[in-house]
């Protein structure tokens, strides 16, 4: 049976890589700072020249896709999800922490079709870890399968989390109660990278036992998704129920009885463009 999609993943693992290369490059040089939403939501030129380089490379390889990145449509595209063959991609998710040269960015490339991911590349640059997922095929980690946690009580586990860009003090008190909340069913701890798609690649590897963000966007999310359910892991919203990834809310466990319990402790608040978190590069 012809492998349809198999070409597409193959040049995103090339992409990413060479992508990752400019990342490693540029923390060596002088990473000039801009701002978007607000003073701690960040934005460098590598962002920018990193998202064409991938962009430009796919348009040559297959002119019909179609493109949902970060940077274009903080410039002013689109965000809406088609049936079409779309890649949906961060050039750096986690740009805070390259600003600070903290050891978590990365580049993440979903590919959706009919709405529905079909592959998820996510590289980890500056661990040179290189996630990858294909739709009922299985995650792996530089070619190494992976598979989440197999523990079921909440109380022996790891949470992954992140605080958003926001300093709103209502949208502030939100992620804080949900977090003391989190913390004290007891768990063993709270962790965040710094990148929704690092976090939800430690989900897949088993390191922690869920992530959970109400304020991303779908280019954050939409390659660890494939990642974290192909690992065995589970989807949810943080309102209960199917995630959709463009909600902008999400719930990624290593069980769904985990998931849930989760969500039972969320302080709900419905993320906008402007007052919610903007996204996971903190």
């Amino acid at each position: 049976m012809t492998d349809l999609w198999q070409n597409s993943m193959d040049h995103a693992v090339a992409a990413a890589r060479r992508a990752g290369q400019v990342v490693q490059q540029a923390l060596q040089d002088d990473r000039k700072v801009m701002t978007k939403s607000s003073s701690v939501d960040l934005v460098t030129q590598t962002d920018q020249r990193v998202e064409q380089l991938i962009i430009q490379s796919v348009k040559e390889k297959f002119p019909t896709h179609r493109f949902i990145g970060e940077e274009s449509v903080a410039a002013g595209e689109p965000c809406v999800l088609t049936d079409d063959p779309t890649w949906i991609i961060d050039p750096i998710d986690g740009t805070t922490n390259f600003v600070h040269a903290f050891p978590f960015v990365a580049v993440s490339i979903g590919f959706s079709v009919n709405k529905q991911v079909e592959f998820g590349v996510v590289y980890s640059c500056l661990e040179d870890k290189m996630f990858t997922a294909r739709r009922g095929r299985g995650a792996f980690c530089n070619g190494e399968p992976l598979q989440v946690s197999h523990q079921t009580d909440i109380k022996q586990s790891i949470i992954a989390t992140e605080f958003g860009s926001s300093r709103d003090p209502e949208a502030v008190d939100k992620i804080f109660s949900s977090l003391r909340n989190v913390l004290c069913i007891p768990i063993h701890g709270v962790r965040g990278a710094g990148t929704a798609a690092v976090n939800m690649c430690l989900v897949a590897s088993g390191c922690v036992e869920a992530y959970y963000e109400t304020g991303i966007h779908v280019w954050d999310v939409a390659a660890g998704s494939l990642i974290v359910s192909e690992a065995g892991g589970v989807l949810m919203d943080t309102e209960g129920g199917e995630v959709d990834l463009m909600s902008r809310r999400i719930v990624a466990a290593n069980n769904r009885t985990i998931a849930e319990r989760i969500i039972r402790e969320i302080d709900p608040f419905s993320p906008t463009r402007d007052d919610a978190p903007s996204k996971s590069s903190q």
